[in-house]
């Protein structure tokens, strides 16, 4: 019975994603690329989750290691349609406030869960360090810095992965009832998005401009995962643990470079470049789905209360903290 159920299960899952994939190639035939509109990052997000909710996860080991290495391909592939000066340019507008709510996050975390809530304290570090840079980039690269327990790593991965699903749905309709330009929506976005796969995804659903500066700005402040593991290695005094440097986010910054100094310098270049582009969103609307699919009935049960309440109230104080930075710089 139960291998039956498997059998369905798996499927079911090679059925969407193989659903996904010819939709999406559509778009590359002539006279049918408007069957594949309705495949947007936030869709395939939730056909994700629907799935992992209702039938339980399926190769989860496959699961994590696309969503894992497609997302890097798809950031790099990104680069490949984004100017080095443009970017430059809305990076270095969000630098001072990005600094600031990097260590301003870790402080009002460890007030929140620990004085607060009473979160145990890597958990509640894990969950601050998350929320400060990267999502679950950032917990991946400080947990064996911080020795911290497979439990507790699990449960700020499920805390932090859970609020990445909710904002990439309400971050665009947020924005777009607060009337933000492209570029306020991108740097809002990029700080208080955790995970870099869905900032990409609400940036790209709220337009291009917002894109290009959602990318630019997490990537600059997922740089932040190198000097705040070394800190953390002081604090709790565990040196000699390795730090996980996301090396994509350098390949990121090639193919900028890349783009605008050798393929920008001519009309085929400009088109092989905006070809990869358009084909790194494409990967990034099928990471999404896999992302979701991850997201099990397990995983919601393994959070808990005051974690997720910790995740919560913190993610609603940079939310509105940048949303005031924006408003009133």
């Amino acid at each position: 019975m139960m291998t039956m159920l498997q059998a369905r299960r798996k499927a079911i899952y090679v059925g969407l994603v193989a659903l996904l994939l010819i939709f999406l190639l559509l778009d590359y035939v002539p006279g049918l690329s408007a069957y594949a509109a309705w495949v947007t990052p936030p869709v395939a997000l939730f056909l994700g989750l629907a799935f992992a909710l209702v039938c339980g996860q399926a190769h989860p080991r496959f699961n994590k290691k696309m969503s894992k290495y497609l997302l890097q391909y798809s950031v790099v592939g990104l680069g490949f349609g984004m100017n080095l000066h443009a970017s430059l340019a809305s990076g270095r507008e969000g630098m001072e406030f990005t600094i600031l709510s990097v260590f301003g996050t870790l402080l009002i975390g460890w007030v929140i869960g620990r004085k607060l809530l009473k979160v145990g304290r890597d958990t509640s570090y894990l969950i601050s360090s998350g929320t400060a840079i990267c999502g679950g980039s950032a917990i991946a690269a400080v947990g064996p810095v911080l020795r911290a327990k497979d439990s507790d790593m699990s449960v700020a991965l499920g805390t932090i992965f859970v609020l990445n699903a909710i904002a990439l749905f309400i971050f665009p309709v947020v924005g777009h009832a607060l009337g933000m330009s492209q570029q306020d929506f991108g740097t809002w976005a990029a700080i208080a998005i955790h995970d870099t796969s869905s900032v990409v995804g609400a940036g790209a659903a709220y337009g291009e401009e917002a894109l290009r500066v959602a990318t630019t700005i997490k990537l600059t402040r997922a740089l932040w995962i190198i000097p705040v593991a070394i800190l953390t290695s002081f604090i709790f005094k565990s040196k000699g643990q390795r730090v996980s440097i996301p090396w994509f986010i350098f390949f990121f910054i090639l193919a900028m470079v890349f783009n605008t100094y050798v393929l920008g310098t001519s009309a085929t270049g400009i088109a092989i470049g905006n070809g990869i582009n358009d084909l790194a969103r494409k990967m990034l609307t099928v990471t999404l789905f896999f992302i979701g699919a991850s997201l099990s009935r397990d995983v919601l049960r393994t959070v808990g209360l005051r974690p997720l309440v910790q995740g919560v109230l913190l993610w609603v104080v940079i939310s509105l903290g940048t949303l005031g930075y924006i408003y009133w710089r």
